[in-house]
């Protein structure tokens, strides 16, 4: 995990939440069953509080939707316990909540503070998975052969106590000093299993650092961040699970899941032909993720190839259905059936699609209000994912603007991940030709004018930095 920070001034974030029309509070009626429903008491179910689970999430982090155990099975393979926060039992159907919930349609994050699917009182109190607090839960049962394949599947609602919040950073230290705690002691040598089985089926993952704003005293830290190992062996297990309520809902003929179609083949065959001006290797009998998965994305012509390849992952959307099966039911960059049920906390659809995948495991009929949700969830999704990805883009571009706005004219050492025209066909009529340069130090990611060479390093000059606009642009020097 690399990290570089760069301080920047007090930043006013209220604009950009008045722009994208965040609300600011939860309407009264919303609030009260939020309240009433944190301090009714748990509803009955199995009692799993013997198992000692542990959430692994962001430091700061307080809406945790998942807590996890990891155990071998005797004979051979492995169980994977994952808990994930039931939320559909404090929010009641046709209720002012749920109405609310709908509204907004996830949790949108930006640096001064979130925008919660659900009230404080529930994201980050009753129903988030804090430790040492009896929880509800659905919990997923996975059994894994010792090849890392899945041998059965319980699900079932379930009391869970988490015994320790801990956070990547010092998960990865743990585990660089080979001392996990019990809980996830496994997590290294199944997580590494399952991302190798992926590979084989031909996933993609796009190994970029991400920038992001931190708040630091007075002012703000802008980050770069690249995703640890310990953080990519966590989201194989989310994975997993997304791949087992996938398989649920489609031998149920019922559910909702995340789709992407997989890479065109001529893509695929421009991006090929891109990796060796960037001095990629690809071997003819390896895939797209085989190559990403061994690339350092800290060096320019690796990181240009892993933007060159984001153009694979194109048209995410979710697909519901009821009885006719979807004609393209996969993700293309799991390579397999999938379905979001592990972040209900801060994501409608995985309650509704949990409610599914818990009838149809008990060979029960889908409730009436889960069942007359889905069709509308990929609406919703998909304009609340607009209005998220708009949060966190103009975030980092204003922190950004506000960095360099007294440094126009300086020039920076920065690398070409993108340019204009081929292979991506990205020029637009009337724009002067350029591309997306990355610098160092501040870690700062913007538009270039001039003819740049793809996955080279040149030197740049900041020409414009307006926090107003949030608009920051160079030029090559």
């Amino acid at each position: 995990m690399v990290i570089r920070r760069v301080l920047a001034p007090r930043i006013d974030f209220g604009a950009l939440r008045c722009e994208l029309g965040l609300p600011e509070g939860f309407p009264a009626a919303a609030q009260r069953e939020a309240d009433e429903a944190a301090a009714a008491p748990l509803p009955a179910a199995a009692d799993r509080t013997d198992i000692p689970f542990v959430t692994v999430d962001p430091a700061t982090s307080r809406d945790l939707d998942q807590a996890m155990h990891l155990s071998r099975r005797p004979g051979g393979g492995f169980r994977v316990r994952y808990a994930i926060a039931d939320v559909a039992t404090h929010v009641r159907p046709g209720g002012s909540l749920e109405e609310e919930t709908w509204r907004r349609g996830q949790t949108v994050y930006l640096p001064d503070g979130n925008v919660p699917l659900h009230p404080h009182t529930l994201s980050e109190g009753a129903a988030s998975l804090l430790p040492d607090a009896d929880r509800a839960a659905v919990l997923w049962t996975i059994d894994l052969d010792a090849d890392g394949d899945t041998v059965a599947v319980v699900l079932e609602r379930a009391r869970v106590r988490s015994r320790a919040k801990l956070d990547y950073v010092g998960v990865q230290l743990d585990a660089d000093a080979g001392r996990l705690p019990e809980p996830i002691a496994l997590l290294p040598e199944i997580g590494a299993l399952l991302t190798a089985r992926g590979l084989r089926r031909g996933a993609i993952n796009l190994p970029l650092p991400e920038q992001d704003v931190e708040p630091d005293g007075d002012g703000w830290r802008l980050v770069l961040r690249g995703p640890g190992p310990m953080e990519d062996h966590n989201a194989q297990i989310s994975l997993l699970t997304g791949m087992a309520a996938a398989d649920i809902m489609l031998a149920g003929r019922i559910g909702l899941l995340r789709t992407m179609p997989p890479a065109k083949p001529e893509a695929v065959a421009r991006l090929r032909l891109a990796a060796a001006p960037l001095r990629v290797d690809w071997p003819v009998d390896r895939s797209v993720g085989e190559v990403l998965a061994g690339l350092d994305a800290s060096r320019p012509r690796a990181a240009a190839f892993i933007d060159q390849a984001a153009e694979l992952m194109r048209g995410a959307a979710y697909t519901a259905f009821d009885g006719e099966l979807p004609e393209q039911p996969e993700h293309g960059g799991v390579a397999a059936a999938y379905a979001h049920v592990t972040a209900p906390l801060r994501r409608l659809a995985d309650r509704y699609a949990t409610e599914a995948c818990l009838a149809l495991h008990e060979g029960r009929e889908v409730p009436d209000w889960a069942r007359a949700a889905l069709p509308k969830l990929p609406e919703v999704m998909a304009t609340t994912d607009r209005t998220a990805s708009a949060a966190t883009r103009g975030a980092i571009e204003l922190a950004e603007a506000v960095l360099l706005e007294h440094r126009v004219g300086e020039t920076f050492s920065a690398a070409v991940l993108d340019v204009d025209g081929p292979p991506n066909g990205n020029s637009k009529p009337g724009r002067e030709p350029g591309g997306t340069v990355a610098l160092d130090e501040p870690p700062v990611r913007a538009r270039c004018t001039g003819d740049l060479p793809l996955g080279e390093r040149v030197q740049v000059r900041l020409t414009t930095a307006d926090p107003t606009q949030r608009k920051v642009l160079f030029e090559r020097a």
